[in-house]
């Protein structure tokens, strides 16, 4: 679940960032999926941390 809230986290925050630095759709969609490939992988590390602490 971490991992799917960051990719989304991680769309959303691209896609912002993109809209305040004044791109086009492109720059929209690459920040996007660069913001939510790079959150995701945080949120793996993440996951598996927490997982390894649990057990």
């Amino acid at each position: 679940m971490i991992v799917l809230a960051a990719l989304l986290l991680g769309l959303f925050w691209g896609y912002r960032s993109a809209s305040k630095k004044g791109g086009d759709i492109k720059d929209k969609v690459q920040f996007a999926i660069v913001y939510a490939m790079l959150f995701s992988i945080i949120g793996l590390i993440i996951t598996i941390v927490v997982h390894r602490l649990a057990s």
